[in-house]
């Protein structure tokens, strides 16, 4: 990642648009836009950001298919923005493969926190040299150095909290982690949002590592303390 990160600002609505491109700018960001679907994915491919801050509502593409095509070639962060009746919305944007998500409107104090916290959370990994190349686990393994997710037989690539959630639970396996352990483990100390994107990726880390996710024996949940990766 460079000095100055560049972060790619997808917004169709003209006065935030170029708000964020004066915030942003003004908080060191290099900023490139898009202001409609089709465009953030030629955009994406041709800045090749650090970062993305997209929105759900998009003409000709939604903000979800972007996020879901964008995922497809890069695990790069990205923030899902969404008007808070559109809820629903971002539970699907964090469902495939969205890292973070603000509801409109929001002070650009509150967006840069999460875009400084996901950037440096995406650095820090990036930079762990500590972290074995390997995490096993049964027959669940995390190759840590494709990034990849290895299970019968199969290799996947899956988006970066999810891998940083299941090493966390993998490392710790038969111990139980706290809500509030996971999400400053995973998403950091400085994480300004609240517990419903850890909810909704652990729900994705059961969709890819259990046989049935709705009675997981792998990913199990501890009533009001937290979660747990059984040894098997």
């Amino acid at each position: 990642m460079s000095d100055q990160p560049r972060v790619l600002v997808v917004e169709d609505e003209v006065s935030y648009r170029e708000a964020l491109v004066a915030g942003l700018g003004a908080e060191g960001f290099a900023v490139v836009t898009a202001a409609d679907g089709p465009a953030a994915v030629v955009a994406f491919d041709k800045s090749q950001p650090d970062i993305v801050v997209l929105d759900v509502m998009l003409p000709g593409m939604s903000g979800v298919d972007v996020c879901r095509e964008i995922r497809t070639r890069s695990a790069v962060p990205i923030i899902m923005v969404s008007a808070r009746t559109s809820e629903i919305d971002v539970v699907v944007g964090l469902e495939v493969g969205a890292d973070d998500y603000v509801t409109k409107p929001y002070r650009l104090r509150e967006l840069v926190a999460r875009l400084r916290a996901n950037l440096r959370r995406a650095h820090t990994v990036e930079a762990d040299t500590e972290a074995p190349d390997r995490v096993e686990v049964g027959d669940v393994a995390l190759d840590m150095v494709r990034h990849e997710l290895v299970i019968n037989g199969g290799r996947h690539m899956i988006p970066p909290r999810e891998f940083d959630l299941l090493y966390m639970l993998m490392t710790h396996a038969g111990r139980t982690l706290t809500r509030d352990q996971l999400i400053t483990r995973v998403w950091g100390a400085d994480y300004v949002g609240d517990t419903k994107t850890l909810d909704v990726h652990i729900k994705r880390v059961r969709a890819r590592v259990e046989e049935t996710p709705s009675d997981p024996v792998r990913v199990v949940t501890v009533r009001g303390v937290g979660y747990r990766y059984e040894r098997g």
